[in-house]
């Protein structure tokens, strides 16, 4: 999977939270300042050359649907930004936001908790 850049990645995440749609949609729905139509357009023929999306004709126009769920791309980035940037160790990432201090003990905690729900029954 082809990792996307800043702008595609936006029209994606408008593409997932519609669950596909038309440029013209997507555009609506990006922040200000907004990108050209035509930039956009350019943006979403990268994003269907990647393989993330699939654009099939209606009348005159394109309706594009995501062909990879977004959880999928969440997992393959997370673990490539892990990887790329704490040797592949996530308690490494999450000592460095604690020192950070951008997570509190408080949600520490409830991580353990959630980590601690997860586990099969000891036999």
């Amino acid at each position: 999977m082809e990792r996307l850049t800043q702008p595609e990645e936006d029209a994606m995440r408008v593409f997932w939270q519609l669950n596909g749609g038309f440029i013209k949609e997507v555009l609506e729905q990006l922040p200000e300042p907004r990108p050209p139509y035509t930039t956009l357009a350019s943006t979403v023929r990268n994003l269907e050359r990647k393989g993330y999306l699939r654009g099939e004709k209606l009348g005159n126009t394109f309706r594009f649907t995501p062909l990879i769920p977004a959880e999928e791309y969440r997992k393959r980035f997370l673990g490539t930004f892990v990887g790329d940037y704490f040797r592949n160790s996530y308690k490494e990432l999450v000592s460095f936001f604690a020192q950070d201090q951008k997570i509190s003990a408080q949600e520490l905690q409830e991580i353990i908790e959630l980590i601690e729900r997860q586990k099969p029954p000891q036999k």
